[in-house]
């Protein structure tokens, strides 16, 4: 009989627990800076360098990763894909509902053809876009890009210098984080998951 109701009491408290847990769980807090604002991300729609047209709005219900930088930057682009590369392996299968895009702040030298080569150098599924300056410009603007060409005496000529934020639009195709550069990638990926999960 005791033991029946130390039992019982120690049902009765699990319970009270689970439910107290649930009650007062700390919400999900992203990692980068959150947009609140319900609006759709800026519109993207590019020619990729099989022909192909990449609209960003098309995409609802996938998650996507984009970055702006050139083919020819000499560390922060590379450094971001690299990540980026992490972050898919990361997410394992997940990674497949996850679109990673790489879009071209120097059109003059990156045709789309170099920026898809560049792009799959880090992984053959990751998305890389060029065009015209004219076709570029609505794109930087919405996104807020910042790029300024600086003349060199390099063997790689003149440099870009250009904002270094990852953009993460989510399945409903609303621009919901970005990221600064340097933000470590778990904590990039754990948003990922946690916004997969979502409705």
């Amino acid at each position: 009989m005791q033991r029946k109701l130390i039992l019982g009491v120690a049902g009765i408290l699990g319970a009270v627990l689970l439910i107290w847990g649930f009650a007062f769980a700390t919400p999900y807090e992203l990692h980068g800076s959150e947009i609140t604002s319900k609006v759709p991300a800026p519109a993207v729609n590019l020619t990729r360098a099989d022909g192909s047209s990449f609209e960003l709005s098309g995409r609802k219900g996938r998650i996507v990763l984009v970055f702006f930088g050139y083919t020819s930057c000499p560390d922060v682009c590379p450094t971001t894909l690299a990540d980026m590369k992490r972050i898919k392996a990361d997410l394992g299968e997940r990674a497949a509902e996850v679109d990673f895009v790489f879009i071209t702040v120097d059109p003059q030298r990156d045709t789309p053809e170099r920026v898809q080569a560049y792009a799959s150098g880090f992984s053959q599924d990751f998305i890389g876009l060029s065009g015209s300056e004219g076709e570029l410009e609505p794109v930087w603007q919405g996104y807020g890009v910042f790029r300024k060409i600086q003349e060199s005496q390099s063997a790689a000529g003149y440099l870009v210098d250009h904002s270094a934020r990852v953009y993460l639009v989510d399945k409903t195709n609303q621009l919901r984080v970005t990221y600064t550069y340097g933000t470590p990638v778990e904590d990039m990926a754990n948003d990922i998951r946690y916004l997969l999960k979502e409705n």
